[in-house]
């Protein structure tokens, strides 16, 4: 069957099964098409040459893993992590396809060949056919595996390059203080795009702190990986895992730490289908106090090597004098009550010393709103304590009215799109649309402009990534062709002042803008994508809500910067003192042409090849 629209035209198969009964999360999809590549390029560099591409003539059925599988088998992780990087175990779970399991098929010199096997988790009977990487033939005499061999990414083994030392701070950065929000660094920029900006072993670093412990809240995990960005002196740390993997998943997550005695792990209890643990921070417990860094990022390297991720960081919050008051130590955002109960909504013993610790702490000068989402079904005033309700009830109680509002449009960004009905009065502009154009306690209900903001086919082709940067964009053709009514929503993907335009979004943010686009209402960084999987959907006549995954973001509101308005910041890298708000994309947003189509992640893209000289082939 096809599809057309002003967008472009698509094609799938009839045998496509029709996933309206799998809800797509924000984090997952389903479907039977796995993406492939095809290459006749080799390592990237400024300007790729434009060599010959030649369709995958053949698919390569893929096996599950099996248990004993060889430690260097690539399996791949969250977000279609065709180019995730592990060390000598498989990164766990796949966040457009929840725990994909992929096995290479052969170990040649360059690297080449790889590919992506059916779901093991609990969202359908997913039978893909295997995601292939074509290369040159393999030598008859293969290469000897060794135990500690980091399989390749979906360009071969050279694609990930070190980068040079002074890519890392050697001293305490100069960073934004007044808004604590920092993009990741971007290999392959200007040097002055990733001034300011922060990797993560930046944030690990002794600059920042003297550790003791931490926690790390994810989805999709490379322990190796992870530890490594530790610094030598902290690397043996009590580190715990929070994870929400079940069966197969959680036995390959615990086999990644055999090596490494000091990580223990805590399972979020996912009880509603489909639901995922998406929530991403850090609780980094230090010797000078305790800091909490609420981010978007994977803990696996290709999210902190060439994507645009974002983080709020807060300051170091010291210790409480002892026997201080139970509420010392608030902020006036309430930091400090909500993240405890949002630690607390686990149920689980594993974090109650965390808890305990955080209430010894002076979180006073957290500035920010924690808006989070926990699976659950919610009636009465619990309705509002999580998911886009959460948000609303920000809105109303700390926003405050604009002259002209009506004309404020609302801006969403993200990296991927679940299901939302037929028509756009189903979740999108009915409940959704209610809470992001709340602004304090005015009764005015207007319809502002909605601009969403994902990347077309011409944005990931042209990417630093190429092709493979689709994998961590998610919206499937079974979603896609349901809702056409969304794709005139679109916007490009552009961010010529952060010098990230090329460095597709794995960040998910949402705000209010002028009609000018040089001021801000508030702003929200978030793990949230746009599906009701993450802000949650009502139910029962409106008297109930309904979320599945976990999900954790901060909101800004100018009221707790003693501001009326956020100004837009123009012009970012360097770091500056400007009070101006760093809005990681450039505004305005830049609508879709009728040629612009949305990346779908599981359909074929032969003409033109990417930045690599690749194309991309679902089997």
């Amino acid at each position: 069957m096809s599809q057309d629209s002003q967008h472009g035209r698509w094609t799938i198969s009839s045998s496509d099964d029709d996933d309206e009964a799998i809800p797509l999360s924000g984090t997952t999809t389903s479907g039977p098409h796995r993406p492939a590549l095809s290459s006749h390029g080799s390592h990237p560099s400024a300007s790729p040459p434009s060599p010959k591409v030649e369709p995958v003539t053949a698919a390569v059925e893929v096996k599950p893993e099996p248990a004993n599988a060889p430690a260097s088998s690539l399996v791949v992780g969250s977000e279609a992590r065709q180019s995730a990087a592990t060390n000598q175990l498989n990164p766990v779970k796949c966040e457009t396809s929840p725990s994909l399991a992929g096995k290479r098929k052969k170990e040649a010199s360059d690297g080449s060949g790889w590919a992506l096997s059916d779901s093991d988790d609990d969202d359908g009977d997913v039978k893909g056919k295997g995601l292939v990487k074509r290369g040159p033939p393999s030598p008859k005499t293969k290469k000897p595996k060794e135990e500690t061999e980091r399989p390749p990414s979906p360009h071969g083994r050279l694609y990930y390059i070190d980068e040079p030392e002074d890519f890392f701070e050697s001293s305490v950065p100069c960073l934004n203080d007044t808004y604590r929000f920092y993009l990741n660094k971007v290999t392959g920029l200007d040097r002055k795009y990733n001034s300011g900006a922060l990797h993560i072993r930046d944030i690990l670093s002794p600059l920042f702190g003297t550790m003791k412990e931490s926690v790390q809240f994810n989805y999709c995990f490379d322990l190796a990986w992870m530890v490594k960005q530790y610094p030598p002196e902290f690397r043996d740390r009590p580190v715990l895992i929070v994870h929400g993997d079940k069966r197969e998943a959680k036995a390959r997550l615990l086999k990644q730490a055999q090596p490494f005695p000091h990580i223990r792990f805590c399972q979020a209890k996912l009880d509603i289908a489909f639901g995922t643990h998406h929530t991403k921070m850090m609780l980094l417990w230090y010797e000078e106090g305790f800091r909490v860094i609420i981010l978007t990022s994977n803990l696996i390297r290709a999210d902190w090597y060439q994507k645009t991720q974002g983080m709020w960081m807060s300051p170091v919050f010291p210790r409480l004098p002892e026997g201080s008051d139970s509420s010392a130590g608030e902020s006036p955002t309430f930091f400090k009550r909500d993240l405890l109960e949002y630690l607390a909504s686990y149920r689980t013993p594993e974090l109650e010393d965390w808890i305990r610790r955080i209430k010894g702490h002076d979180l006073s000068e957290a500035r920010v709103y924690l808006v989070g989402s926990t699976p659950g079904r919610y009636v009465g005033s619990d309705m509002e304590r999580w998911g886009h309700l959460r948000l609303r009830k920000l809105l109303y109680d700390h926003a405050d009215p604009v002259p002209g509002e009506e004309r404020w449009p609302v801006i969403g960004q993200f990296s991927s799109i679940g299901s939302m009905g037929v028509d756009k009065t189903k979740w999108l502009t009915g409940e959704f649309q209610r809470t992001v154009t709340t602004l304090g306690k005015s009764s005015l209900r207007p319809e502002p402009p909605m601009h969403l903001v994902y990347p077309s086919v011409e944005d990931v082709r042209t990417s630093l990534e190429g092709y493979p940067a689709g994998g961590s964009l998610p919206y499937s053709i079974q979603t896609a062709q349901k809702q056409l009514w969304l794709h005139s929503f679109f916007h490009r993907w552009k961010a010529t002042a952060t010098g990230r335009s090329h460095a597709m979004p794995h960040i998910k943010t949402y705000m209010r803008a002028s009609p000018d686009f040089t001021q801000l209402a508030w702003f929200l960084v978030t793990s949230a994508n746009l599906s009701k999987a993450a802000w949650g959907a009502l139910e029962k006549s409106k008297t109930q809500v309904m979320v599945r995954s976990y999900e954790l973001g901060v909101l800004y509101v100018p009221a707790a910067f003693n501001m009326k308005t956020f100004p837009v910041h123009k012009s970012q890298f360097p770091v500056s003192s400007s009070a101006g708000f760093p809005v990681p994309f450039d505004l305005p947003p830049t609508c879709y042409s009728p040629k612009d189509q949305p990346w779908i992640w599981n359909i074929p893209y032969s003409q033109p090849p990417d930045t690599h000289g690749n194309i991309w082939v679902p089997s």
